[in-house]
C-alpha cells in the first residue's frame, strides 16, 4: 500500500511543479509521477528531509526539488526543438 501512496503523492507533487514552473513535462500522468519521485530525491539531497512528510517524501523539499527538475527539463527540451 506505501508504494500505491507514494506513486499518488509523487504524481501530485509532480503536477503542482508544473504547474508552478507553467511547463507541462512529457509524459502526462506517469511524467508527473517520475518528475515528483526524482524531485523528491534531489530535493531531499540539496535541502535536507525537513517539513511536513507524506508518503515517504518530506513535503517542501520535494516539491523544491520537482520544480528545479521541470524547469531543467523545460530547458533541455526546449534546446533540443530548437536545434531540429
Amino acid at each position: 500500500m506505501s508504494l500505491i501512496w507514494s506513486l499518488i503523492v509523487g504524481g501530485i507533487l509532480g503536477w503542482i511543479g508544473s504547474l508552478i514552473v507553467g511547463k507541462d513535462i512529457p509524459g502526462g500522468i506517469f511524467g508527473n509521477i517520475i518528475a515528483g519521485i526524482i524531485g523528491a530525491w534531489i530535493g531531499s539531497a540539496l535541502l535536507g528531509e525537513w517539513g511536513p512528510e507524506m508518503g515517504g517524501y518530506y513535503l517542501i523539499p520535494a516539491l523544491i526539488g520537482a520544480i528545479i527538475l521541470i524547469f531543467v527539463a523545460s530547458l533541455i527540451m526546449k534546446a533540443l526543438r530548437k536545434n531540429k
